[in-house]
Formats: structure tokens, C-alpha cells, sequence
């Protein structure tokens, strides 16, 4: 979801003919706006079946920051502990991943309270690097539903393991001529 699909939402929210939704739907969106000074790219809400409550969501989101330090292992790590050592987080779960692209990557997971509020948050957060070791990616899935913490970190690991790298533009690339006095050589 991005800031862009507001219309579409309010289009749903209007069929609803609901004040209720139309409120929720507006807070939604400024909370959208406001993760784009967090560097944050991209967000989606999950929906998911649950016994008690009937619909778990939670809320991934994928963050590119510029890296700090030349060596991508370095800034992955400096990331990592940041991320590990805000007061914010109960019984963290911290370990390195292996990724396909041998990547660095880092995970932490676990609960969070926020001061003032007596329910926990689950959030699982995994820093990692591009090939070209000048951005740091921070994917972060984040839910209500503590109870479905560990499924939670195990899909955020998998997404890790997914991740690829394209040019978005690539360009042809230009064939190499041969010399032409190699060519009368031979």
C-alpha cells in the first residue's frame, strides 16, 4: 500500500457508507505519509485467519537507508545492534542469517511495548545490504497478534531469503570490439 492508493481505499470506505471506516481509513493513510520520513519504500497489511479474534493483521515494511560505513558487513551490523538495543524490546530473539546472495543479514525479533501501553507489539526486524553495499534494507513485520510470534519471524526470514537484486534500468551492454591488429595477426 502506498500513499497513492488512498483513492481506491476511500472508494471502498464510500460503499461502506461508514463514518466509522472513513475515520479509520483517513488515520490510516496520514500514518502511510508519515513512514516516508522513516525512509520507509513500501508497506503492506496482512490479514490473517484467527481462532480468537477472527482476523489478525500485521504490517510489513521495507526501508532503504543510505549505509554508513564502506565495508556492507559493517553497516549491516551497526544496523543490527541499533535496532537490538532499543529499550523498547522484551525477550529479543538476535541471530545472523544465511542468505542465497551471501548477503550479510542480520534478524532480531521479539516483543515491544511502547511506555504507557500494557499490551505488547510482535516485531520481527531484518537488516540487510544491496550488492552494491551502499544501502541498508531494514524489512520489518510488525503485529498485534503476539501469539503468532514465531510464524511471524519464520515468514519474515523466508521474505530475507527471497530477496533479489535488478537494474531497474539496465542498459545493452556494448559488445567489445577486437583489435584489428589482432585481426591481421592472425
Amino acid at each position: 500500500m502506498s500513499p497513492s492508493d488512498g483513492s481506491a481505499l476511500e472508494a471502498a470506505t464510500d460503499a461502506l457508507d461508514s463514518a466509522e471506516a472513513r475515520r479509520d481509513i483517513a488515520q490510516l493513510m496520514r500514518g502511510l505519509i508519515s513512514l516516508q520520513s522513516h525512509d520507509v519504500a513500501y508497506t503492506s497489511i496482512g490479514l490473517h485467519p484467527d481462532d480468537l479474534a477472527g482476523v489478525s493483521t500485521s504490517l510489513f515494511s521495507l526501508a532503504v537507508k543510505p549505509a554508513h560505513h564502506r565495508n556492507p558487513r559493517v553497516s549491516v551490523a551497526q544496523t543490527a545492534l541499533a535496532i537490538a538495543r532499543s529499550t523498547l524490546w522484551r525477550d529479543a530473539l538476535r541471530k545472523f542469517i544465511d542468505l542465497p546472495s551471501d548477503l550479510p543479514c542480520c534478524l532480531v525479533a521479539g516483543l515491544i511495548s511502547l511506555d504507557g501501553m500494557e499490551n505488547h507489539l510482535f516485531q520481527a526486524r531484518a537488516a540487510t545490504t544491496d550488492p552494491s553495499g551502499q544501502h541498508i534494507l531494514i524489512l520489518d513485520l510488525t503485529s498485534a497478534a503476539v501469539g503468532y510470534a514465531d510464524a511471524y519471524t519464520s515468514i519474515l526470514e523466508a521474505v530475507a531469503h527471497t530477496l533479489s537484486f535488478t537494474n531497474p534500468d539496465p542498459r545493452p551492454v556494448e559488445s567489445t570490439r577486437t583489435s584489428r591488429l589482432l585481426e591481421v595477426l592472425l
